[in-house]
């Protein structure tokens, strides 16, 4: 079986986020693996495992898209534990928005699936960066793939996916044949951390560098130029002004009544 994750170099949270440059893109300086595609993998992970793992031909391959730095997310990915990796790297992809993401990650997957299927691909719910949860559905429309999003669990049963989605009264379980497009919660797993054997293994296996001329995509169809949004002005946000500080003379809780009903908060 073979599964692609998703996995994206995202600003770290830790630090404050920036826009740069005339575009007014994301400052990826201090970038890690997006937390959410963790259990993605995870979630990959356990399905190989089930299958007898690489001994019986499973097989996990993590595709990142962005810069030269982006090659991070694929490395901390084969740590964890997947088979091999890719990186899709051109300028002409920066600027992408969802839309022109997805393009090229479709590219890219019916690239990684030439000499064998691809039977499933696996996503976070959303990447900490945009917050959107656009590019799943829209890869999945792409690759004329069914699709199941926010999955809390996830089996495969035969040729089918099975999961299970969580509502806030109910929760539905979802099938749908191979191959498919799954994105996943992070309620679904405890994804691992990075062990020293699986350190010193993600060594020696491979991670493919692709452009866009090795996934078959016109340089109009991305970046700029191929999406569908765009940042026109951005401004930094407006510091914070000091708070009003009630002194207690024996009337404070009146000051305060009157300070949450002046701000309409009563």
């Amino acid at each position: 079986m073979k599964i692609v994750v998703l996995v994206k170099h995202v600003p770290d949270a830790q630090f404050d986020r920036h826009l740069t440059g005339p575009g007014n893109t994301t400052d990826r300086d201090e970038s890690i693996l997006s937390e959410l595609d963790e259990y993605a993998l995870e979630a990959a992970l356990q399905i190989s495992e089930a299958r007898g793992g690489a001994k019986a031909g499973n097989e996990v391959i993590a595709l990142s898209m962005g810069p030269a730095g982006a090659v991070n997310a694929v490395k901390k990915s084969l740590q964890i534990g997947a088979s091999s990796g890719a990186h899709l790297s051109d300028d002409a992809l920066a600027g992408s928005d969802a839309a022109a993401t997805s393009l090229a990650l479709a590219a890219a997957i019916r690239h990684l699936g030439a000499d064998s299927p691809v039977d499933l691909v696996l996503t976070g719910m959303a990447s900490t960066d945009g917050e959107t949860s656009l590019v799943p559905a829209q890869l999945a429309e792409r690759l004329g793939l069914p699709q199941v999003t926010f999955a809390s669990s996830l089996d495969v049963d035969g040729d089918r996916v099975v999961a299970r989605r969580d509502g806030d009264a109910h929760a539905e379980t979802i099938e749908a044949t191979l191959p498919a497009l799954v994105s996943v919660t992070d309620q679904i797993n405890e994804p691992r951390y990075p062990n020293f054997k699986g350190i010193l293994a993600a060594k020696k296996k491979k991670i493919a560098s692709l452009s866009l001329a090795d996934i078959g995509v016109d340089a109009s169809q991305v970046g700029a130029a191929g999406s569908w949004t765009a940042v026109e002005t951005a401004e930094a946000r407006p510091p914070r002004t000091a708070g009003t500080i009630i002194t207690d003379e024996g009337d404070a809780g009146i000051k305060l009544v009157d300070f949450l009903a002046a701000q309409k908060l009563l």
